[in-house]
């Protein structure tokens, strides 16, 4: 079997087993926030696997899986700290879903998360599995492109984190920083991560599949999981101090601030 098919294929079956076995983890504590701390640190594991496996340029290999793995180790430690400092205390979109999902559907979704790391690692493959022996300038770009993007990424959440720290800003909505120019600058950032990934695969073997992953992870940011629900639980929490901070802030890009009507 190809090793464009065998490595994501292992891959796939390492995730989908751990996030079994967080699932299960998660009906013990009744706390399904612990699916986010998973997801991100199951890149660690793809990035390893792809490592261990993978024949392409030594050089080329070795950057691609530090940069996952490094994004990855960031990401899930965030999310680690963030909810383990409330572990018995579930985040209330998880709250809402539980209201709406059956246990069944809660394993289905744990299962999606582990199908989405293997799809959006579909760069890392590609990347990894690359023979090529010259860099080409747009790899120099995309990896450039992906450390500014994993570092604005880890700014935002600091400052969020930072701000939540702060306990005369209990109950406020957060303005601090990249905040006070984006509702949601660490999806922003998040967004160009995917793209700056599909940049350094482009000119790789197969490389245009690589395409699929900003558009999969914007669909899944605006439509689906992303702002959609962080803002909805935002309104359900802040009411009226984040209708206004909607009014006056820009959606995704970070902007300059507007005028409330």
């Amino acid at each position: 079997m190809s090793l464009y098919f065998l490595i994501p294929l292992i891959s796939l079956l390492a995730v989908a087993l751990l996030m079994s076995l967080v699932f299960l983890w998660a009906l013990k504590i009744k706390n399904n926030g612990i699916v986010d701390v998973f997801w991100a640190f199951n890149f660690l594991i793809i990035a390893a696997i792809i490592y261990y496996m993978s024949d392409g340029w030594q050089a080329r290999k070795t950057l691609v899986c530090v940069l996952a793995a490094a994004w990855s180790l960031r990401l899930g430690t965030y999310l680690l700290i963030r909810v383990g400092s409330h572990l018995k205390v579930e985040e209330g979109r998880y709250k809402q879903l539980r209201l709406e999902w059956t246990t069944s559907k809660f394993f289905v979704f744990y299962q999606m998360q582990a199908i989405s790391n293997v799809v959006l690692a579909l760069p890392f493959f590609i990347i990894a599995l690359n023979k090529n022996s010259v860099w080409h300038w747009t790899e120099i770009l995309g990896a450039t492109f992906w450390l500014m993007a994993i570092i604005g990424e880890g700014i935002a959440d600091w400052q969020l984190h930072y701000f939540k720290k702060q306990t005369q800003n209990k109950g406020k909505v957060c303005n601090y920083g990249l905040w006070n120019y984006s509702r949601h600058p660490n999806y922003f950032f998040q967004l160009c991560i995917w793209m700056a990934v599909s940049i350094l695969a482009i000119t790789s073997p197969y490389g245009w599949i690589s395409l699929i992953c900003p558009i999969s992870i914007g669909y899944l940011l605006f439509k689906v999981t992303g702002i959609p629900m962080t803002e909805e639980q935002a309104i359900r929490s802040k009411g009226e101090a984040y209708l206004q901070y909607q009014k006056t802030t820009s959606k995704f890009i970070p902007w300059f601030k507007k005028t409330s009507s």
